[in-house]
């Protein structure tokens, strides 16, 4: 059973600043966002200016774009170390 459609950090950040920066009220963005009203109250609180985190959302945006890349480059190198090795076993 899929839990519905997954969303990256930068996108729920995204989602909460037209919120919560630019006056936009939470019912516009969410329709416009084609996301439940549900879920941007619940990265509002997660991810809002009311958060338990003392981080601003710019660098909980940074945070989740490094987090992302992070995740890339581990998997290029995984996928160069595979790659590596087949070619030292071929050439024995």
């Amino acid at each position: 059973m899929s839990k519905g459609k997954r969303y990256t950090e930068e996108f729920k950040i995204e989602a909460v600043k037209q919120v919560t920066e630019r006056g936009h009220s939470v019912y516009d963005v969410a329709d416009r966002l084609g996301i439940s009203v549900k879920s941007l109250y619940d990265w509002r609180a997660k991810y809002g200016q009311d958060s338990k985190t003392n981080q601003s959302s710019d660098e909980q945006l940074r945070i989740a774009k490094l987090e992302a890349e992070l995740k890339r480059v581990k998997e290029e190198r995984d996928i160069l170390k595979k790659a590596a090795k087949y070619f030292a076993g071929e050439s024995e």
